[in-house]
């Protein structure tokens, strides 16, 4: 997470549009896949050179093309030069640290946002960037890795569910930035479930496990604020703005998606609440902890220092001492110490000290 703050030192005095791949590998080979539909046509394959989509941009069809996976900068180059993408979008494409953002040129639309998906056996939330261009018939997506949160939407495309195949290529982009969104609930819920387990332990046995385990998960809510902050205003965009790749009936559904932006931040919002009250929580039940630790010790040193009193008079080595010859001298100091101790004893229980 960290890594996103710090701007990468391979790209610094470089000339603006200078193509270099910054981020890490994380598949070996580049996947193109490639799908084209009307209302009454559908196909999708996968392509084995990037030269194959240059007769897909004129088609009467909408086409999708999707890459995973981002090292191969010539493959990037060679699809940026067959539909006159500009270097510095290419540019952002690679740099897959980029903050969401969305960015309109004469011919296409270029958004960037962040695809979240989350581990249950690391109990980690993994990030990915994706990339999106809309022109006026085709979408091109860039994915870092395989795998994706799209296969809702490729079954809905492969068995014609909804209206997907009857609209254009924006109604394709809004159903690929939706199915993002809908994702970040399925996050939040394995957030929540973590922030549940965190409440039990925290009123059960709080120990310093706990307390990173809150640090972790602020700082995943932080990650979280900041991949989807900037993603509202995107739509906010997309929806209000009078643009022309963007159907009026188009923006009726863009709206839905703004409202779900807003609910997950509103969430984020919420559970950060919570962890900051959790934090209190748990600092505020170690205090008492340790004040009611302090509180016996306290007590078992008052009790002891009358006691301690008696004992160092009688540890006095004078000789003209009375009670030192004395027969019952012995049972009597006990009985005054244990008396002393019983009558603090009764008198912290009724000040309710104990």
């Amino acid at each position: 997470m960290l890594s996103l703050m710090k701007k990468p030192a391979k790209k610094a005095g470089l000339s603006p549009g200078t193509l270099i791949h910054v981020g890490e590998k994380k598949i070996d080979q580049i996947r193109i896949r490639i799908t084209e539909y009307n209302d009454s046509f559908f196909e999708e394959r996968e392509l084995a050179v990037i030269e194959e989509c240059c007769e897909c941009k004129d088609a009467s069809s909408v086409t999708w093309i999707n890459i995973d996976g981002l090292h191969e900068v010539s493959i990037i180059e060679k699809l940026g030069n067959q539909f006159n993408i500009h270097p510095l979008v290419l540019e952002d494409i690679l740099h897959t640290e980029q903050r969401p953002k969305m960015e309109v040129f004469d011919d296409y639309l270029f958004i960037i946002s962040k695809m979240l998906s989350y581990d249950d056996e690391r109990k980690t939330i993994n990030t990915e960037q994706f990339s999106l261009i809309l022109g006026p018939n085709y979408v091109l997506t860039f994915q870092e890795n395989t795998g994706d949160v799209f296969d809702i939407i490729r079954e809905r495309l492969r068995k014609q569910k909804g209206r997907i195949r009857k609209e254009g290529a924006d109604y394709l982009a809004y159903a690929l930035i939706d199915a993002i969104v809908d994702n970040y609930f399925i996050v939040l819920e394995k957030i929540d479930e973590k922030m549940e387990m965190l409440e039990e332990q925290l009123t059960e046995n709080p120990n310093s496990e706990t307390m990173q385990t809150i640090h972790h998960l602020k700082r995943e809510l932080i990650f979280l604020r900041k991949s989807v902050w900037p993603l509202r205003e995107v739509i906010g965009i997309l929806e209000r703005e009078e643009l022309r790749l963007i159907q009026a009936k188009t923006t009726v559904f863009l709206r839905d998606v703004y409202d779900h932006t807003i609910q997950v931040i509103d969430t984020i919002e919420t559970f950060r609440d919570m962890v900051s009250g959790m934090l209190d929580l748990y600092l505020t039940t170690v205090s008492n902890r340790m004040n009611e630790v302090m509180k016996v010790l306290t007590i078992i040193a008052t009790i002891f220092i009358p006691l301690t009193f008696i004992a160092g008079i009688y540890g006095m080595n004078f000789e003209f001492m009375p009670e030192i010859k004395w027969h019952w001298s012995y049972p009597v100091v006990w009985i005054i110490m244990i008396a002393i101790g019983v009558l603090m004893l009764i008198y912290f229980r009724k000040k309710k000290w104990l």
